[in-house]
């Protein structure tokens, strides 16, 4: 049964730093890409950004680019997001997202930026 539990979210003020982690179970983790996405308030679903399974190669959007850093640990099965200059348009419920067959979610931790 895949499962990821996201973790890290909070308050911030604008120009802050968070680290979101989501921990993966139920398969095997190292053998695939993992994404961030996020939705704020009365908007869609979108990706943040993206990560092959070794790690070697990752994906921004251009909104997150030179702000946020993805990367992973396959020996904790483990995917990170640093956000580092975040502003108040990163308002949003990120989400860790995995395609195992099937496309599983996380249940979403809130990241709030605000004075």
């Amino acid at each position: 049964q895949v499962q990821l539990v996201e973790s890290g979210g909070g308050l911030v003020q604008p120009g802050g730093s968070l680290r979101l982690s989501c921990a993966a179970s139920g398969f095997t983790f190292s053998n695939y890409p993992m994404s961030w996405y996020r939705q704020a308030p009365g908007k869609e679903r979108e990706l943040v950004a993206s990560i092959i399974h070794t790690g070697g190669s990752t994906n921004y959007a251009d909104s997150v680019k030179g702000r946020f850093t993805i990367s992973r640990d396959n020996a904790k099965n483990t995917v990170y997001l640093q956000m580092n200059a975040l502003k108040p348009e990163d308002t949003a419920v990120y989400y860790c997202r995995a395609v195992v067959v099937y496309v599983y979610w996380g249940q979403g931790t809130q990241v709030t930026v605000s004075s």
